[in-house]
């Protein structure tokens, strides 16, 4: 047995519907821009250009219904309705026609974001890391297996703040579809089971505060919510 020389932190994990059981996380990657009318919103050319990532913590994960404490440090903070893959299966250079072999199932997460450090960060030509990555900045509900939803590649994805629908498009929208996004990942890194992606958000981002309750949806894949603390 290795030995430590402090306690080894605890896995991070999934909750997946139907099984006590749970799914562990290794990465979080998530796909910046990927609906065309985020990308617009965001001051960008939704044109199909290559697509570009950033990473969170593996214990950036929370289960629906958390209550998510208001984080330090920002002004202007975010919800972002995604598509979350979970991977059961890694590799390197695999072909879009083979991704979706690596797929364990789909589940709805929402990429929480201190928005005026993203776009400070941006401006300044540097990482997005302390606007993305943070604690508790990535709210997941419960994994649904392949066996459940299939492969979604239309459907409604949705967010509400308090009730009040803000984000409404369907996973059709998506510039880059699951096959490509796994394929491109693993062109670039090797891809290993309990790797996430969160796979971009609709249009319609905004601002979230204290006491908000925050909720949303893929149709097939289920629902999520939590609240702001």
């Amino acid at each position: 047995m290795t030995e430590y020389v402090i306690t080894p932190p605890a896995i991070a994990s999934l909750a997946v519907a139907g099984t006590s059981a749970r799914f562990p996380v290794r990465r979080i990657f998530c796909v910046g821009r990927n609906y065309a009318a985020h990308a617009r919103e965001m001051g960008r050319d939704p044109d199909r250009e290559p697509p570009f990532f950033f990473m969170k913590p593996a214990d950036a994960v929370v289960d629906t219904g958390a209550a998510i404490a208001y984080p330090p440090e920002t002004k202007n903070f975010h919800y972002e309705i995604e598509l979350v893959v979970a991977l059961s299966k890694g590799g390197t250079d695999i072909a879009p026609e083979q991704a979706l072999d690596h797929v364990y199932g789909y589940g709805i997460g929402i990429d929480l974001t201190r928005r005026d450090l993203q776009l400070a960060a941006r401006d300044l030509g540097r990482p997005w890391d302390w606007g993305k990555s943070f604690d508790h900045s990535a709210p997941i509900a419960p994994l649904q297996k392949l066996a459940q939803t299939g492969h979604p590649a239309q459907g409604r994805i949705w967010l509400a703040v308090n009730g009040v629908t803000k984000q409404d498009a369907d996973l059709s929208e998506l510039i880059w579809n699951v096959p490509e996004i796994i394929s491109t990942i693993s062109r670039s890194m090797k891809l290993a089971p309990g790797d996430i992606i969160m796979t971009g958000t609709p249009a319609g981002v905004g601002p979230i505060v204290r006491g908000d309750h925050v909720t949303g949806g893929i149709a097939g894949v289920g629902e999520i919510e939590i609240r702001v603390v």
